[in-house]
C-alpha cells in the first residue's frame, strides 16, 4: 500500500462491484433507500480513479439518521461525523484505510443528489472533460497522504473548483437528465 493517494486506470469490474453492493444496501435498507446510484469516478467508464466504489443512497429525509445508519453499520460501514451530515452523511467500509466503498446519503430530489447526478452524467457524456478531470487527479493525488483523513479531505477540496465549474456547466445544459 502506498503512502500517498493513488489514482489507477479504469477497471471494468467496478460496475459489477457497485451492483453487488447496491443489492446488499437495498436489502439492508429496504424502502428507506428510494434510489441507489453508482457515483464518483468509478461510475464513469474509462475514467481513472481511486479504487473505491462511491455509492449515493437517496432517502426521503436525512434526519433522524437512525432510519438508515443501523442498516449500513450491519453491512460493515462506519459513519464519519462531519459538518456535511446536514446535507450528505458519509460512511465507508472497511473502517480502516484502505476503503473499498464509500456511501453518501442524500435527500431524494435535493440539491446534493442533483449535483452528483449532473456531474456524473456530464463526465459520462463528455470524454474530453473526463480526461481533464483524470489529469487533475493524477497531478494532485501524489501530494496527499492516503492514510490521513485530513489529507484525503484536502485532496477532495483541491478538486472543488474543477468540480463546481463542471456542475454549473452541466446544470446550464440540462443535467441531470435521468430521473
Amino acid at each position: 500500500m502506498s503512502d500517498v493517494l493513488e489514482v489507477v486506470p479504469y477497471d471494468a469490474s467496478w460496475p459489477r462491484m457497485f451492483s453487488a453492493e447496491r443489492d446488499r444496501i437495498a436489502a439492508a435498507l429496504g424502502a428507506v433507500a428510494l434510489r441507489i446510484d453508482h457515483n464518483g469516478s468509478t461510475s464513469v467508464p474509462g475514467l481513472a480513479a481511486k479504487p473505491i466504489i462511491d455509492i449515493q443512497v437517496s432517502v426521503a429525509r436525512l434526519h433522524p439518521m437512525d432510519t438508515y445508519t443501523p442498516g449500513l453499520v450491519r453491512l460493515g460501514y462506519l459513519h464519519v461525523p462531519h459538518a456535511d451530515d446536514a446535507f450528505c452523511p458519509f460512511f465507508h467500509r472497511p473502517p480502516a484505510w484502505p476503503h473499498t466503498h464509500h456511501v453518501h446519503v442524500v435527500q431524494a430530489g435535493g440539491d446534493e443528489e442533483r449535483r452528483t447526478l449532473a456531474f456524473r452524467g456530464y463526465l459520462r457524456e463528455h470524454p474530453d472533460v473526463a480526461r481533464d478531470y483524470a489529469d487533475l487527479k493524477h497531478r494532485l493525488a501524489p501530494q496527499y497522504a492516503a492514510t490521513e483523513f485530513a489529507a484525503r479531505q484536502a485532496y477532495a477540496d483541491a478538486k472543488t473548483t474543477f468540480i463546481t465549474a463542471i456542475i454549473e456547466r452541466a446544470f446550464a445544459e440540462g443535467y441531470p437528465r435521468e430521473s
